[in-house]
């Protein structure tokens, strides 16, 4: 992406847990930090020790490291020690702030490094052999190739945050840049639920765009929480997050409609019991609707058009008062053709991608429950579709079946297509 804000030099905190882990590794692998020494010492060599074990201390990054990435821990620790001073700057004298172990043997930042920035490390401390050390060291951030900034959606006109979503609601992260490094990516989304304990897992659907969903539809007023912590992340070939980003919603009960094409009904439910009655009328046997009425034509361009409703679950994304519905929208141009229409269609929730929607179908009550004419449209009557519209909404279910064709995963929200097995395949991780 071209355009680019100027990168903030934010801050947030960085986990306890990820400090200790920082931590052991530097323990662990020689050469990874920087030795403490006495004050006039100018030996090469390791930091001397005796037979009593004189402390072990050590700085992440190491002096004059170069392409530090942001969201990894700076750190000073002192084995057997206490620090007495540690402070970190950048190169016009900003401090940022840390914190100490509850026994001040370790320091580790709590604000976030900036992008392609020098930083100067101080350390003071006493060490378990009654001895004083000191240590400055310098290291610089990287420089980005470019950056890539996550969106938390619901749907491509809606975000997530502070929501209230249908049981059926993916959770979509688009990535404004193409992710090359997927699972680099994928290690920096959570999904934290409450109630705790509901299983789900992410599914690339392609280069800039992954969905998590749970295995089943979402319990009635879960309330979810995501994080796609980035920033500072290198997401592969020099591409970083530009800036974290969190989102916290809420499912609502449970709505699900299954429109059957072979009996032009449509039964709905809510919290798992069928609604029978819709403004004093019976729907016992569904609400009476048509559907797609088959066949296919072919546009001057060559496109191939069916009028055929998908079978599937569909999830619906976005809903209007009013709709312009047009043929001209897949190359149905000529007002003289059967199958040409352009007109306002009041009371339409969208269901896919390609144009199918649950709608008000005034002009022809008549065919509802006895035969499918639409475009592939779910008709709905005035008797039943303001209650409908009223009812559903995003993230709420849609299942259609009856037809010969199938909703693909892409075409809208159509992730409840692929099966559990499949899904988990679509992880990085897997």
């Amino acid at each position: 992406m071209v355009r680019r804000s100027r990168v903030r030099r934010g801050w947030r905190m960085v986990g306890l847990a990820a400090a200790v882990l920082a931590l052991g590794v530097t323990a662990a692998c020689s050469g990874t930090g920087v030795s403490w020494r006495n004050p006039g010492d100018t030996s090469t060599g390791p930091a001397s020790t005796d037979a009593a074990g004189a402390s072990n201390l050590s700085v992440t990054p190491a002096g004059d490291a170069k392409n530090v990435a942001p969201a990894d821990p700076v750190t000073a620790t002192i084995a057997g020690g206490t620090l007495d001073t540690v402070t970190l700057t950048n190169a016009e004298g900003k401090q940022v702030t840390g914190e100490f172990s509850a026994d001040k043997s370790s320091w580790t930042n709590a604000e976030e490094l900036g992008y392609n920035e020098k930083y100067t490390l101080t350390v003071a401390g006493n060490g378990a052999d009654g001895k004083h050390y000191q240590q400055v060291t310098s290291f610089t951030t990287v420089k980005p190739g470019n950056l890539t900034l996550p969106y938390l959606r619901a749907n491509v006109g809606q975000l997530l945050d502070k929501g209230t979503f249908g049981v059926g609601q993916p959770i979509v992260v688009w990535f404004d840049e193409a992710i090359k490094d997927k699972a680099a990516a994928e290690k920096t989304l959570t999904v934290t639920t409450e109630p705790a304990g509901i299983v789900g897992g992410w599914y690339w659907m392609d280069d800039h765009e992954v969905h998590w969903r749970p295995k089943e539809y979402w319990p009635e007023d879960t309330k979810v929480h995501v994080e796609a912590k980035v920033y500072g992340r290198n997401l592969g070939n020099g591409l970083y997050g530009q800036e974290d980003r969190t989102a916290d919603f809420t499912i609502g009960k449970s709505k699900i409609a299954v429109a059957d094409a072979k009996t032009k009904h449509m039964k709905v439910y809510i919290s798992g019991k069928q609604v029978m009655t819709i403004n004093g009328h019976n729907v016992a046997g569904g609400i009476p609707v048509s559907m797609g009425k088959g066949g296919t034509e072919t546009t001057k361009e060559g496109v191939k058009v069916d009028f055929t409703t998908n079978s599937g679950v569909h999830v619906i994304t976005v809903k209007y008062e009013e709709y312009r519905m047009t043929s001209s929208s897949f190359g149905i141009t000529d007002p003289k053709d059967p199958n040409y229409y352009d007109t306002i269609i009041p009371k339409a929730l969208r269901i896919s991608a390609d144009g199918e929607f649950v709608h008000d179908a005034y002009w022809n009550v008549w065919a509802h429950g006895k035969v499918n004419t639409s475009h592939g449209c779910i008709n709905v009557g005035p008797n039943y579709i303001f209650w409908f519209y009223d009812t559903f909404g995003a993230g709420d279910i849609v299942n259609v079946t009856g037809t010969n064709r199938h909703l693909d995963k892409r075409n809208g929200l159509g992730d409840w297509v692929v099966s559990w097995g499949d899904w988990l395949k679509g992880s990085a991780l897997s």
